[in-house]
């Protein structure tokens, strides 16, 4: 399939050898709880993928990242959900760092440590819980000497096994006293926080999606990122640039996913050319819509036209990906369905992208206004 050789190519480049070193192992083993895709991801310098090459990282550009995406979610949908978790973390923090004073030398320093030190960076934002805002923190901080003392749970968090350091939004007091949103930066070898099991279903088992508790976490205020008077935009523009990276890496490797079944289709030749196309040209156009809307970031779209492009692009390809793997399933056959559970499995993995948040009933309401002229609020 040509396109998604395009994707491998475009990971081959940025990670030599990884889309084979993958490939040499079985699916079942890949997708499995103790899979060892994430060390590979390691192994193979993927922490860099979106590091700027100031920082030792690739820099690379969205088109590129959703193809690399794309190829990982071909071979392992589990690898490529839990490391868009490390790179929309990525992209935010080092867009931040490339403008002088909007992060501290601490918080500088580290992220200067995590490609020399292969260092995964989990994200504890609010997302996996039901009905809620999805910018809600879900850990609270008290204030304490000389930081915050974080109380509260992440479930799921994929890489919960695999990362260096979490990131979580938390409330922080303002200067009127109110709430007001901020990140922390958390090491993961931080007193207090620990991992308990939580994933229970087989599908994305790889991506090591456990809980994520924190009793009593102290975190220097050095290591947290909030407004200032100078820079009160700083949150927000956090916010932004991370809700779009998420949306399109995490779609992408779906895609893959979708991509690698439609493909084994095509290379059996199953069913009538015309069965063959429909399938192909479902999945082609879940493509174009990611790549053209990362074609738009990279030139330079932004803050809520960015945001309700990657949404539009990323509710039409999840309801393309679903109908395409669904086709290609049936028709790769019942002999394919009994011999092996490897297809069935991996059409099942196309469809939690419609668990990610927003959710497209709550994104709905928002998209109208903002079709309609009204500005885009998804609070």
């Amino acid at each position: 399939m040509r396109s998604l050789e395009t994707a491998r190519a475009t990971g081959e480049r940025y990670h030599p050898g990884l889309v084979k070193a993958l490939a040499d192992i079985p699916y079942a083993e890949r997708e499995a709880a103790d899979s060892p895709v994430i060390d590979l991801f390691r192994a193979h310098d993927g922490v860099a993928l979106l590091v700027p090459v100031a920082y030792g990282g690739h820099g690379a550009d969205p088109l590129d990242a959703v193809r690399v995406q794309r190829a990982l979610g071909a071979l392992s949908p589990s690898l490529a959900a839990a490391v868009t978790m490390h790179h929309f973390t990525a992209a935010m923090l080092y867009a931040l760092a490339d403008e002088t004073g909007r992060l501290t030398g601490r918080q500088l320093s580290l992220l200067h440590s995590v490609v020399p030190e292969q260092r995964l960076m989990a994200s504890g934002w609010a997302e996996g819980r039901t009905q809620q805002n999805i910018l809600t923190p879900a850990v609270t901080a008290a204030v304490t000497v000389g930081g915050y003392r974080l109380n509260g749970s992440k479930k799921p968090c994929s890489l919960a096994g695999s990362m260096n350091l979490l990131t979580a939004s938390i409330a922080v007091p303002g200067a009127d006293g109110s709430p007001e949103l901020a990140l922390a930066l958390i090491p993961a070898d931080s007193p207090g926080l620990s991992v308990h099991p939580f994933w229970g279903n087989e599908v994305l088992a790889a991506a090591e999606s456990d809980e994520v508790q924190l009793a009593d976490v102290f975190v220097p205020e050095e290591l947290v990122i909030r407004t200032s008077e100078e820079d009160p935009h700083r949150i927000e523009d956090l916010q932004n640039a991370g809700f779009v990276w998420f949306e399109l890496l995490i779609s992408a490797g779906y895609l893959g996913a979708a991509s690698a079944l439609v493909e084994e289709v095509l290379r059996r030749e199953r069913g009538s050319a015309g069965d063959r196309a429909d399938a192909a040209i479902r999945v082609e156009a879940a493509a174009g819509l990611l790549e053209g809307t990362a074609r738009a970031v990279r030139d330079g779209i932004g803050g809520e036209e960015a945001v309700a492009q990657v949404l539009v692009a990323r509710f039409a390809a999840q309801e393309a990906l679903n109908r395409a793997s669904d086709q290609a399933l049936e028709l790769l056959g019942g002999l394919d369905f009994i011999r092996s559970g490897d297809h069935s499995r991996q059409a099942t993995a196309v469809r939690p992208l419609a668990f990610h948040p927003p959710s497209r009933a709550s994104a709905a309401g928002a998209l109208l206004a903002y079709f309609n002229g009204d500005p885009l609020d998804l609070s």
